[in-house]
């Protein structure tokens, strides 16, 4: 099945899908499992623990995912919300879990697989091997989806420090803003101000965590009226950002359960250009 309107916010995307608009209603749907995982990562060569909390969603033949900020939610909600109708899901749960709940029904409607198979994706194969193998490909790969000119400003909203290596090789020039860290591996200062990086970048990319802490339609509707490239790297919600591509996101890559750093086989992660490039 394919999206046919881009969507204008989050909970406008969220009342489409409860009328029916992208296929079955939720409420004949069931969320069969609900997960809570939590884990911790420092790679090789740098100074920062990543310290992230997911909770996913299993609906049918797809997982959804969100990540979430510490003690936002907490291991109870495996119990209370496992078994429940999707649209209760959609309307009542806390944000990280409708968001979840979200990319699940997307995911089920149209896989990425499939839009890849249709020419709408480019599945990109992240080699099996070490987290920092792995990871380097992963940014690479989102890095690829930048056309800038040399020394271009770019906004990264939600750090990771291989991203931004990926972005410099690319001939960007890193704005880094993130809530948890204060600076990169490389001493560059990470602001907490994401106006002030949207004000001055010239091209945004942005985490799907900004789903999650509902900063997305923010980012979304700055880079809309500034006309400024945005691409969105999601292991949160991938399937909800694909439904903004060509309403403010211009490119996406999205990273489906299980996510890169759940694996050390071969894994794929998604591209998605709009029609004019990123």
């Amino acid at each position: 099945m394919t999206l046919t309107t881009p969507a204008l916010s989050v909970d406008a995307l969220i009342e489409s899908v409860l009328a029916g608009e992208h296929g079955p209603l939720p409420s004949e749907r069931v969320a069969t499992s609900v997960f809570w995982i939590h884990h911790g990562t420092r790679l090789a060569g740098g100074d920062t623990t990543y310290l992230n909390q997911y909770v996913l969603v299993r609906l049918g033949g797809s997982f959804g995912g969100c990540a979430f900020e510490a003690g936002e939610i907490d291991p109870s909600i495996c119990r209370d919300f496992s078994g429940t109708p999707l649209d209760v899901l959609l309307r009542e749960a806390p944000r990280p879990l409708r968001i979840a709940a979200l990319d699940a029904y997307l995911s089920d409607v149209r896989p990425h697989r499939v839009a890849a198979g249709e020419g709408a994706a480019e599945p990109v194969t992240l080699p099996a091997g070490t987290p920092e193998t792995r990871a380097k490909a992963r940014d690479a790969a989102i890095a690829g989806l930048l056309d800038i000119e040399e020394g271009a400003k770019v906004g990264l909203i939600g750090v990771v420090n291989p991203l931004v290596a990926a972005i410099r090789e690319r001939g960007g020039h890193p704005l880094p803003c993130d809530f948890n860290l204060k600076a990169t591996q490389w001493g560059d200062p990470v602001t907490d101000d994401m106006h002030e990086v949207l004000d001055r970048a010239e091209a945004v990319v942005a985490t799907g965590m900004t789903l999650s802490n509902g900063s997305f339609d923010t980012i979304l509707e700055r880079c809309r009226s500034r006309g400024v490239p945005l691409i969105v790297y999601a292991q949160t919600g991938s399937a909800v950002a694909r439904a903004f591509l060509g309403s403010g996101v211009t490119a996406l890559s999205a990273e489906p359960f299980p996510f890169s750093q759940f694996s050390a086989e071969e894994t794929a992660l998604y591209r998605y250009r709009t029609v004019d490039g990123a």
